[in-house]
C-alpha cells in the first residue's frame, strides 16, 4: 500500500518526519519497504517558456527551441516532441540536474550538430506516467519562469510503501492507515464526509438479482446519467499517481479514488453498452456462478474461458464482469459515455479468491475482497463516490437497485472479554514504569484509540467487555488478539527483554530418538529416505479438502505405497535405475466420527542387487529375489533388536499372491511385505521384481520403547565350539517354515542357538501334498563345550514338539 503523506495529512495531523513515522509504523507491524521523496524526481527541473520553435537544420523530427528559464539569457534546447511550440510553459531540466526515473544526468550536448543546454521534459521522465506522447505543457496560469516544478506537479510529497499482513484488510486504505497513525500518535482522526445523496428519478427499470447469495451479501447498483467524461482535476490525478494508479478519466478515477480512500472496490459500467449487451427493454444486474461453456473478454483485452468457480456479474444473465476481480471490455466506460451503472458490492473472500485463482488474475479489487471488506462502510463509500461523480462529472443519480442480505447492524460488532491480569501475564513487565506493570488506564487508552468500546465488568479483578468495531471484525476475534493490540500500540520496545535465569540444553524425546533409530536402520540396509506430499488425487473414500489448491491435490492419502511406486517409476523411466527408498509419513481415512490418521513406515526396493561385475554372469543382470528383499528387512529389524514373524497372504491385489506376507511383531499385526504383481508392474513400466512394504510406525515405536534401547547393551558371545545337528522331515506344502522354526526354538531351550533351513525338495519319493525339509540346528553354551549327552535330549525335545504341534513325519 502506497501512502501519500499529503493525502494522509487530511485525515490526521502529522508533526513527524517521514523517517520517524516510518519507524513507528514498522515497530507496530506495518513494515515500511521504501520512503519515496517524490520531489527528487524533479530536482533541478524548473518552469520554462518556449520563446521560439524552429526546425532543426539536420533532422526532420527535431526542433530547436529558445527557452526562457529565468536566467539572463534564454537557453537553446533541442527537442524531439511533436507538440512543442512557441508561447507555452513547459518543465525544463537544467544543466547538471539528474532525473532518477530515467537514470539520466543532463549535460551540455550536441544533437545533429546543434548544441542543447537542457531538456524539455515529459511526465514520464518525471515519474508521473509510464508513457507520454510528448512533452508536458502546463495549463496553469500566472506561472513564473525559473520556479521549481515539483509543487506545481504535486511532487512536493513523500510516499511510504507499506507492507501489510494478511489479517489487516483495513490497512489497504487511506482511512485505515489514518486510523492506525492516529492511534499510534494520539492525534485526532478526521474521516472524509459522505453525505446522503438523493436519487432524482426514484423507481425505474433497473433491478438486481443475486443468485449466489452466499458469495454476495450485498449489491448496490446506482444509475447515474448525463455524465461529462473529462480528465480528472489535478489534485485527484496527483493522488492517484502517488498511489501508483494511472489516471484515466473522471469517472474511472473516482472509483479508483474511493477504492484507495475507503478500501471499498467499485466499478462503473457504461449504461448504454450494458443495455446493448443485455438486449431487451429492462435491465437486471445479476450475480451468479459461471458455467464451463461461457467466455468473457476482460478489461485487459484477454478472452477468458470461464470456470465454475468464477463469480460473475451479469446483465439479463449475460456475463459482463468477473465479480470482485475485473470488469468486462464490452461494457467499460469510454470517452463517449454519458450514463453509467455504479456497482458497490460485498463479495465473500473465499469466492473471490477461488475466482481469481481460476483465471490466474489478481487485481487491486480482488486483493481487498480476498482479505475482507468492511461491511459497515459499504453505503458510506458508495455515497462518497456518487457525491464525487456529481461534483467532478456533473452526473445525476436517477435510480438505485439493492440486494442486501447482510446481518443486522448490531451483528457487525463483536464483544470480547478482556482481563487485566491476563494482559500482564502474557506481556510481562514494562521498562518505563517504576513498578513495571501495565495499568488499566493503559489498556483502556490503547484500545479506545482503535475505536473499541470498553465497559468494566469487575473493578476487583479488572475485567472489561470490549466491543470491536466493524472494520476490525475479521481481525480481533479472541482475547489474545486484544492483548496483541495493547502491546503493539503501547510499543514493543517498552517491554522488558528479560532472559531466563538458567539455560538447559535441548534434547530429543525418546520417541524422536526411536524414530531416528528406525531411519538409521533403514539407511543401513541401503534405503534412501524420501518425502512426498500428503495431498493426492481423490480416489475411493479418501478424505477430501473443502478448499483445495488444485483438483490433483484435493484429498489426503490413505497409504504411502502409491507415492513410492510413482517415484520409483519416475526415476526408472529416466535412466536413474531402481529407487530403493523408504518414507515415514501420515495416512488418513474416513471414520464414523470424523477423520482417522496414523503414522506409517513404508518402502520400496527392487532392481539388481549387484549392478557391478556383470562379467561373472555373462552380462545378465541378477534381479533382487523375494528372499533378498526379505533379508534386507530382517537386517533392519535385527539392527533394531526386534523379531518379526511372517504369514502368507493374498489380501493386497497389487501384490504377487504367492510372494506376499503379513508381518507380526509380538503377536500383533505390524504390516505387509510383498512383490508387486507382474501384471501391475508391466502396466506401469516397472521392472519384473519390485518389492514394497508398509508398517504401522506406532507399533514399532512402542516395541522399541518397551525394550528401552536408549543405551547400547553388550551381549556376550561364546568362545566354545558349536555342535551342529541336522533334522529332516516331511511337512505339508501349506505349512509355513517360519511356524516350524518358531516351535523348534521354543522347544530347544537356551542351548539352541540357531535354526536354519538348508534344503527343500518336492517330487519323486515324496508323498503327495508334502515336501521334504532339512534343517541345521546349532547348539552352543557360553561356559563350556557341549557333549552328546547334553545335545541329544535337547534335540529329542524338538522332535517331540514338532510331531505334537504339526502333521509332520520325521526322517532323521
Amino acid at each position: 500500500m502506497r501512502v501519500s503523506l499529503n493525502w494522509l495529512q487530511e485525515f490526521v495531523d502529522l508533526d513527524l518526519t517521514p523517517e520517524a513515522l516510518g519507524e513507528i509504523l514498522t515497530i507496530a507491524g506495518f513494515e515500511v519497504e521504501e520512503i519515496e521523496h517524490r520531489r527528487t524526481f524533479a530536482e533541478g527541473v524548473v518552469v520554462g517558456k518556449v520563446l521560439e520553435r524552429n526546425k532543426h537544420p539536420n533532422a526532420d523530427k527535431l526542433s530547436v527551441c529558445r527557452v526562457d528559464i529565468g536566467e539572463d539569457e534564454p537557453k537553446t534546447i533541442v527537442c524531439g516532441a511533436s507538440n512543442v511550440r512557441a508561447e507555452i510553459y513547459v518543465p525544463v531540466a537544467t544543466m547538471g540536474s539528474y532525473l532518477p526515473v530515467k537514470d539520466l544526468k543532463i549535460k551540455r550536448n550536441k544533437l545533429r550538430g546543434v548544441a542543447s543546454e537542457g531538456m524539455i521534459c515529459s511526465l514520464a521522465e518525471l515519474g508521473l506516467e509510464k508513457e507520454s506522447d510528448g512533452i508536458h505543457v502546463f495549463s496553469q496560469e500566472n506561472l513564473t519562469v525559473g520556479e521549481p516544478v515539483y509543487p506545481i506537479l504535486g511532487l512536493d510529497d513523500v510516499v511510504l510503501d507499506l507492507t501489510t499482513t494478511a489479517n489487516r484488510a483495513d490497512a489497504l486504505s487511506m482511512v485505515g492507515v489514518a486510523r492506525e497513525v492516529a492511534a499510534l500518535t494520539g492525534k485526532p482522526l478526521r474521516l472524509p464526509e459522505s453525505s446522503q445523496q438523493e436519487i432524482a428519478g426514484g423507481e425505474g427499470s433497473l433491478q438486481v438479482q443475486v443468485t449466489a447469495t452466499e458469495a454476495c451479501r450485498a449489491y448496490f447498483g446506482t444509475e447515474i446519467r448525463n455524465l461529462e467524461i473529462a480528465p480528472s482535476p489535478q489534485w485527484l490525478q496527483r493522488r492517484l499517481q502517488a498511489a501508483g494508479v494511472r489516471p484515466i478519466n473522471n469517472v474511472v478515477d473516482v472509483t479508483n479514488y474511493v477504492l484507495l480512500e475507503w478500501g471499498q472496490p467499485l466499478h462503473a459500467f457504461d449504461r448504454d453498452r450494458l443495455q446493448s449487451v443485455a438486449k431487451g427493454e429492462g435491465l437486471t444486474i445479476g450475480v451468479r456462478l459461471a458455467t464451463a461453456t461461457e467466455t468473457l473478454t476482460t478489461l485487459d483485452g484477454q478472452s477468458r474461458e470461464l470456470h465454475p468457480d468464477n463469480l460473475l456479474i451479469t446483465a439479463n444473465d449475460v456475463p459482463i464482469a468477473l465479480a470482485g476481480v475485473m470488469g468486462g471490455e464490452e461494457t467499460e466506460v469510454y470517452d463517449q459515455t454519458e450514463n453509467i451503472i455504479l456497482e458497490a458490492a460485498l463479495f465473500e473472500p473465499v469466492a473471490v479468491r477461488r475466482s481469481a485463482r481460476a483465471q490466474s488474475l489478481r487485481t487491486e479489487a480482488s486483493t481487498r475482497y480476498e482479505r475482507s471488506v468492511n461491511q459497515a462502510e459499504l453505503e458510506r463509500a458508495n455515497q462518497r463516490a456518487i457525491a464525487l461523480l456529481r461534483e467532478l462529472a456533473a452526473g445525476t443519480p436517477t435510480q438505485q437497485a439493492i440486494a442486501d442480505t447482510r446481518p443486522t447492524p448490531e451483528q457487525w460488532y463483536r464483544s470480547l472479554t478482556l482481563r487485566l491480569d491476563r494482559v500482564q501475564q502474557v506481556l510481562g513487565n514494562v521498562n518505563n514504569r517504576d513498578d513495571g506493570k501495565l495499568t488499566a488506564e493503559d489498556v483502556e487508552r490503547t484500545l479506545t484509540t482503535l475505536g473499541c468500546e470498553l465497559e468494566r465488568q469487575s473493578e476487583v479483578s479488572l475485567t472489561w467487555t470490549v466491543t470491536v468495531p466493524p472494520y476490525r471484525y475479521r481481525d480481533l476475534e479472541r482475547e489474545i488478539d486484544l492483548i496483541e493490540e495493547v502491546a503493539r500500540l503501547y510499543g514493543y520496545d517498552y517491554f522488558q527483554d528479560t532472559l531466563p535465569e538458567s539455560t538447559q540444553p535441548g534434547y530429543l524425546s525418546s520417541r524422536q530418538q526411536n524414530k531416528n533409530r528406525i531411519r538409521e536402520a533403514m539407511r543401513a540396509v541401503g534405503l534412501t529416505e524420501v518425502l512426498h506430499y500428503s495431498l493426492v488425487k481423490p480416489e475411493g473414500e479418501a478424505v477430501t479438502l473443502a478448499n483445495p489448491l488444485f483438483k490433483e491435490y484435493s484429498a489426503l492419502r490413505t497409504e504411502l505405497i502409491t507415492g513410492l511406486i510413482n517415484a520409483f517409476s519416475y526415476n526408472f523411466a529416466r535412466g536413474n535405475g531402481a529407487l530403493n527408498a523408504f518414507e515415514i509419513g501420515r495416512r488418513f481415512w474416513q471414520t464414523e466420527t470424523g477423520v482417522g490418521e496414523a503414522d506409517t513406515l513404508a518402502g520400496i526396493m527392487g532392481g539388481e542387487m549387484f549392478s557391478q561385475g556383470r562379467w561373472t554372469t555373462s552380462g545378465q543382470g541378477q534381479p533382487m529375489s523375494w528372499f533378498q528383499g526379505k533379508g534386507l528387512l530382517e537386517a533392519a529389524f535385527t539392527r533394531l533388536g526386534l523379531t518379526v514373524t511372517y504369514e502368507a497372504t493374498q489380501e493386497e491385489k497389487r501384490l504377487h499372491p504367492g510372494r506376499t506376507a503379513i508381518l507380526f511383531l509380538e503377536g500383533e499385526r505390524l504390516g505387509i511385505f510383498g512383490q508387486l504383481h507382474p501384471q501391475f508392474s508391466q502396466e506401469n513400466d516397472l521392472p519384473e521384481t519390485v518389492y514394497v512394504f508398509s508398517f504401522d510406525l506406532e507399533q514399532l515405536l512402542n516395541a522399541l520403547a518397551a525394550k528401552n534401547v536408549s543405551q547400547s547393551r553388550f551381549t556376550p558371545f561364546s568362545t566354545y565350539p558349536a555342535v551342529a545337528r541336522d533334522m529332516a522331515l516331511y511337512a505339508p506344502v501349506d505349512l509355513p517354515v517360519a511356524s516350524l522354526i518358531q516351535v523348534m526354538k521354543k522347544a530347544g531351550g537356551k542351548l539352541l542357538d540357531n535354526v536354519e533351513l538348508f534344503d527343500e525338495y518336492q517330487g519323486e519319493n515324496v508323498p503327495d501334498g508334502q515336501r521334504s525339509l532339512a534343517f541345521s540346528l546349532n547348539y552352543q553354551a557360553l561356559d563350556r563345550t557341549l557333549t552328546d549327552e547334553e545335545v541329544e535330549p535337547a534335540l529329542e525335545k524338538v522332535r517331540k514338539a514338532l510331531t505334537k504341534e504339526f502333521d509332520v513325519t520325521l526322517r532323521s
